[in-house]
């Protein structure tokens, strides 16, 4: 399956419901007066595309019936064209470290996918004939450290694990030794979850950072917040606090294929600037895409 194939199976129920919506809603009447732009505007708000997306597409969607009228009006392709605005031309990938190891923290809630991203990530960076070590930092959820080590045996990837309630810190200086030994490009480090609003958390994941960055000066060379696509517009209160404690370099969306909001993704990356790094559609190893915002938006918006 290629890659827009995949964007467009993980995306059908965001799909299905916004292309219905804006379907019903344009068909109604021959003119856009102001009760269909308020319907339009209410159709992507509730597919958590976020106000200011939202705006962007509305205005656009106003100005090309000013221009030419309804003939010849595609909503469709004018809020592909108006998201293609707001990212990057090229699809994003991991950053690298100018020399030697490049080290990765992930970082988020509980429950939106870390562990699994962390591995797939891995996976990721093997299958493209580098080599990478996992990091079993999330020394408090029962069974996480089980859980990654049951990846790494899956995907042959070596796993650098302490003991349950061992400082993170430690076990984070202990696999970037580890990786810095074994010479391997990419160390991925899989964080316990913590909530954005609990700041001692916050202050103690800013400690591992540090430790990290003591230890391998420059580092982490990413930090990606892992964001659950279900959670919809919440994502974006979580994105915001976790980028005023520890500053992001990426986001990586999970879980979008059980989703109806998927366009939670547009809103994050329109209002705080993030490149959305990577997406996940599903929970085989491959099923971790690299971010392209134009097939993106042609499976979100394809009439």
């Amino acid at each position: 399956m290629g890659l827009f194939d995949k964007f467009k199976a993980g995306l059908a129920r965001t799909h299905s419901k916004l292309v219905h919506e804006i379907k019903r809603i344009v068909s109604r009447s021959p003119k856009l007066d102001a009760t269909t732009l308020d319907d339009l505007e209410v159709a992507l708000i509730g597919a958590d595309l976020g106000s200011a997306m939202t705006a962007q597409i509305v205005g656009a969607v106003k100005l090309a019936y000013e221009t030419q009228g309804t003939t010849g009006l595609d909503v469709f392709s004018v809020a592909r064209r108006e998201v293609g605005k707001n990212f990057s031309a090229t699809p994003a990938g991991l950053n690298k470290a100018s020399h030697g190891l490049t080290v990765v923290s992930l970082i988020g809630v509980n429950g939106t996918g870390k562990t699994t991203t962390a591995a797939k990530l891995a996976h990721f960076i093997e299958q493209r004939g580098q080599r990478a070590i996992l990091a079993a930092c999330d020394t408090f959820r029962a069974a996480a450290i089980e859980q990654l080590k049951l990846w790494g045996q899956r995907l042959k990837v070596e796993v650098i694990a302490g003991a349950y309630h061992a400082d993170p810190a430690s076990v984070a200086h202990d696999a970037i030794t580890a990786a810095l030994a074994r010479k391997v490009d990419y160390l991925f480090i899989d964080t316990a979850g913590r909530l954005h609003t609990k700041h001692n958390l916050l202050q103690e994941l800013q400690k591992v950072h540090r430790v990290i960055g003591k230890q391998l000066p420059g580092a982490p060379h990413e930090v990606l917040l892992v964001l659950d696509a279900t959670t919809g517009a919440n994502a974006l209160n979580q994105a915001r606090e976790f980028h005023k404690a520890v500053t992001l370099t990426g986001l990586i969306v999970t879980k979008l294929d059980g989703t109806s909001k998927g366009g939670m993704v547009l809103a994050i990356q329109k209002e705080l600037g993030l490149p959305v790094k990577f997406i996940g559609l599903g929970e085989q190893p491959d099923d971790l895409q690299p971010f392209d915002a134009k097939q993106f938006a042609q499976a979100l918006f394809e009439e």
